[in-house]
């Protein structure tokens, strides 16, 4: 990993989530009920065999939880099988992914799997980095919020960067 330059700069991103993998997000998301969540979105995945839900605490602080489908067999059930449940990967919303995945490109951090779908992008530093964390690198485009029931709900502070 090269140090940055000059020239090579990030565009702005934050924490967007903190995705956390369990065997049953109804059995998982009672202790995030206690702790203060508020659920406000699940569904199965659109491009793999899992269940996401999220849940906000307080004005910015989401949680996701990840649980495999029933029968299923896919990079979900893979991690569970190897380390059980928890922390899965730190989710980063990103202004311009393109920029990001360059600006890591040109200081040789490893980005895979970058994928377009119809209304997000995303992209991952794998956990091989010297973190240790499974890192995903995202941005919402336009008419993400309006295909899923929490609308603005589902963005730190009900709006994208």
């Amino acid at each position: 990993m090269t140090e940055p330059s000059a020239g090579s700069e990030m565009p702005r991103m934050r924490i967007d989530h903190v995705g956390i993998a369990v065997e049953s997000i109804e059995d998982a998301e009672a202790l995030l009920f206690v702790l203060g969540c508020e659920k406000i979105h699940e569904e199965s995945s659109e491009y793999g065999e899992f269940t996401w839900a999220t849940y906000v605490l307080g004005d910015a602080s989401r949680i996701e939880l990840i649980a495999p489908d029933d029968g299923s067999e896919s990079f979900l059930t893979a991690f569970l099988d190897r380390n059980g449940p928890g922390l899965h990967h730190v989710t980063l919303e990103v202004a311009d992914l393109a920029t990001a995945i360059d600006v890591l490109d040109a200081h040789e951090v490893r980005v895979v799997d970058h994928a377009e779908f119809d209304h997000w992008g995303e992209a991952f530093v794998p956990p091989s980095n010297p973190t240790g964390a499974l890192l995903q690198l995202m941005e919402y485009d336009e008419g993400y919020a309006a295909h899923r029931v929490a609308g603005e709900r589902l963005f730190v502070d009900g709006d994208p960067l």
